[in-house]
């Protein structure tokens, strides 16, 4: 049956500020003049800086997709001149990221002074997990219902864009507060709800925890390479003596058939990519991430397992953002884990220990996705992941360094049971200062790796980031 019900309470849970991914965007024409500076001959010349925007967001329980068209993101000023921050209408999917952030855009907008943000929204698709016991699990969609498709926020502080340096927008789609609840169950009706804060490159709410796209050039001697991100946008990649690359490959690994994905900051003077994380998702060309919502057989070395697409690189296979694929395994393809460089990960992610919840990518030749339900791999990637839930009482130890959980929200669906959270090297946000902290914390959100203990055979999270989501 459709799980939908105790939706409820588990919205109440979440907070109107839960890192979704950045959206970072700009560009496009202005529906009033454009702000101008004087040159030195008297003339008037428009200035343009970079802008970008960050956006947020969590799925809710059940919920695996919130797809929304993005009609348009206009800034207005003082004088009522209007820019565009958003290249052309993409669709996100709000429930993509779930304490991540990721980069989709970035471009040039008329330098200018902006107290107000407008947002238009086209269709939008809800998509919920449907878990019946015994069987794989199938995805569920219904049109979305906008009480109103246009939004206008009036800035706390103003959007100032210079040439000096990038400056962007943390929106936040507050699904809490925006998804229509009657009895327990999600209506389908959804009041949008933004809150928005400007942010800097250095500001924590810029940061890319992670972004994927194709390699389309590589400069080993200025120690950089080019990608291609949405729109058709070229972005700059530095990497240094301090950017890590996963499973020991270097900058010499890449060429134009690399998927990466990549952990960074825009650089504030030039509005690169400083990359401190490299990691290779595919050598021939395709890639897919998203959860993994069944694995056959349960125990033992798995022969096929289901994925919930989210991501994917290029579009023209035969799968399909939002629905599930069937990933086929040969027992020749490589595991590996982002942002852990020891050889010894093999021993907690292999065919063996798969399981649903895992966030994953999968890389390998585009021929090998033709079919949705028989796709061929190279690469399986371990990624982070945001779970929401309770912390059970009693269970901190701060000697040991974990504490237990019970996961809400769609993983919840996945994940059954009490989850023991390994917390050593975690960071704490949004008002946790450490392991004690959490002794007084009800829900949280933990941000990392799910992995299947190889001795009990039990779920648990490596936790990356800790979130207070009371």
């Amino acid at each position: 049956m459709l799980r939908r019900t105790g939706i409820q309470a588990a919205l109440c849970s979440l907070t109107s500020f839960i890192a979704l991914g950045v959206l970072l965007a700009g560009c496009g024409g202005n529906s009033g003049s454009t702000p101008t500076s004087s040159n030195s001959n008297g003339s008037s010349t428009a200035e343009t800086g970079e802008a970008f925007v960050v956006g947020t967001d969590a799925p809710v329980a059940g919920v695996v997709s919130f797809q929304v068209v993005l009609q348009s993101i206009t800034a207005t000023d003082a004088n009522n001149n209007q820019v565009s921050l958003l290249s052309g209408s993409p669709s996100v999917d709000f429930a993509r990221f779930n304490g991540l952030q990721t980069l989709l855009d970035l471009n040039d907008v008329p330098a200018g002074t902006y107290s107000k943000v407008t947002i238009t929204l086209g269709q939008g698709t809800i998509g919920y997990l449907n878990v019946q016991s015994g069987s794989a699990p199938t995805i569920q969609t219904e049109p979305a219902t906008f009480t109103t498709s246009t939004v206008e926020v009036a800035l706390s502080s103003p959007l100032v864009v210079s040439q000096t340096e990038p400056v962007g927008l943390h929106l936040d789609f507050d699904l809490h507060k925006s998804m229509q609840v009657t009895n327990g169950q999600i209506t389908g009706t959804v009041e949008p709800t933004f809150n928005l804060k400007v942010v800097t490159p250095s500001d924590p709410g810029a940061y890319l925890d992670e972004f994927d796209a194709g390699v389309t050039s590589v400069n080993a001697q200025g120690q950089s390479f080019q990608i291609q991100g949405p729109h058709g946008r070229i972005l700059t990649v530095d990497v240094s003596g301090q950017t890590e690359f996963d499973n020991n490959e270097t900058l010499a690994s890449l060429s134009t058939s690399s998927i990466v994905q990549i952990s960074g900051t825009l650089d504030r003077a030039d509005s690169t990519v400083d990359a401190d994380e490299v990691a290779i998702l595919s050598q021939s060309g395709f890639y897919a991430s998203g959860q993994v919502t069944y694995v056959q057989p349960s125990s033992g070395a798995a022969s096929n397992f289901d994925v919930y697409v989210r991501g994917l690189l290029p579009a023209s296979t035969g799968l399909t953002l939002g629905q599930i694929a069937q990933v086929n395994l040969s027992g020749s393809e490589k595991y590996f884990i982002y942002r852990m460089h020891n050889p010894l990960t093999e021993f907690v992610f292999n065919q063996s220990l798969l399981l649903p919840g895992q966030h994953v990518s999968i890389g390998g030749p585009a021929s090998g996705a033709s079919n949705p339900q028989a796709v061929t791999v190279k690469r399986v990637v371990l990624r982070h992941w945001g779970f929401n839930g309770q912390v059970i009482g009693g269970s901190v130890s701060p000697g040991s360094g974990t504490f237990q959980m019970n996961v809400t929200g769609f993983a919840g669906l996945l994940v059954p049971g009490p989850v023991t959270v390994y917390v050593d090297g975690a960071t704490y946000r949004m008002g946790l200062t450490d392991v004690n902290s959490l002794s007084s914390a009800t829900s949280i959100r933990v941000v990392g790796l799910l992995i299947k203990d190889p001795v009990s055979g039990d779920p648990v999270i490596l936790a990356h980031y800790i979130d207070a989501m009371n």
